[in-house]
């Protein structure tokens, strides 16, 4: 069918499509949080599900190198997971000083 392009290549170029998008909500809402250091909408059990979920994927991919090196896709899941984990961090961080001033 795509006789040009190997299927494997062209999926991966979908999947890192994939992370991307995903990928550049985290900065954002990384960005907004750390300048209005408010946490009313966020939900770190919905954020520990998505962190979850990019480690989950990153094990398939290590799994699925079977020993060698895991595609390069494996680098988008990794920096989404740590994007992630610095917003659970900073809701978390915040939430804890929103208790006390309350």
């Amino acid at each position: 069918m795509l006789a040009f392009v190997e299927i494997g290549t062209l999926a991966q170029v979908f999947e890192a499509g994939m992370l991307i998008c995903f990928g550049v909500a985290w900065p954002v809402d990384i960005y907004k949080t750390v300048r209005t250091r408010v946490t009313a909408g966020k939900s770190v059990r919905f954020m520990s599900l998505v962190f979850l979920g990019y480690v989950s994927g990153i094990v398939a991919k290590f799994l699925r190198a079977d020993g060698g090196v895991p595609e390069s896709v494996t680098w988008l899941y990794a920096l989404n997971a740590i994007l992630v984990g610095i917003d659970i961090y900073l809701c978390l961080y915040f939430r804890r000083r929103e208790q006390k001033a309350a």
